[in-house]
């Protein structure tokens, strides 16, 4: 029977941090089914969803994950899921899109991922970056939102409620819908 495991890492970034945990994967006879890596800072980050069949697989990952962090001094979490591969509701959900630039200041991430978790509205990747501006130095901040509404979600009043809060923190906001990935 397929099972299914969340897996995380993170450490200091360098080459082979990837090869390090596709090789983990392989030789614990698993599939890597879908994945996120990014630098942050100094550190290399990585979320994976994997899938195996074997008897003693999760044995053999958590055997693999102590090994990884002991050799390549990576800290290594992996978790079994419950149930089986992501539901057919997540790809009836409609996929938008949003980014939000302006003066970097507390509280963006927070207020409009408040604003997406009031309307039931599933933030499905986010990323951030705050750079100077090239002629002041004012921190420009820049979010980068994938989400997925329920079927039957109004997007015009989600679109009104985001640009409220834009206004009400000073960022422009751009609003739209995304293509399907399936």
């Amino acid at each position: 029977m397929r099972r299914w495991f969340a897996l995380s890492a993170i450490g200091r970034d360098r080459p082979g941090i990837v090869a390090d945990l596709a090789e983990l994967i392989y030789e614990c006879d698993c599939n890597l089914e879908d994945s996120s890596m990014t630098i942050l800072g100094s550190e290399f980050a990585v979320l994976l969803l994997l899938s195996g069949e074997s008897a003693d697989v999760e044995r053999r990952l958590a055997a693999g994950c102590k090994r990884l962090e002991w050799e390549k001094r990576l800290t290594v979490f992996f978790r079994p899921l419950d149930g089986d591969a992501p539901s057919a509701g997540a790809r009836q959900a409609v996929p938008l899109q949003c980014v939000v630039t302006g003066v970097d200041k507390a509280g963006i991430v927070a207020r409009v991922s408040r604003t997406l978790a009031d309307m039931d509205v599933n933030i499905t990747a986010l990323s951030t970056q705050s750079r100077p501006e090239p002629e002041s130095g004012t921190p420009i901040f820049t979010m980068r939102i994938d989400m997925a509404a329920p079927p039957g979600t109004d997007r015009r009043a989600l679109r009104d409620r985001l640009e409220r809060v834009a206004a009400d923190l000073h960022v422009d906001l751009l609003f739209s819908e995304r293509q399907r990935e399936d």
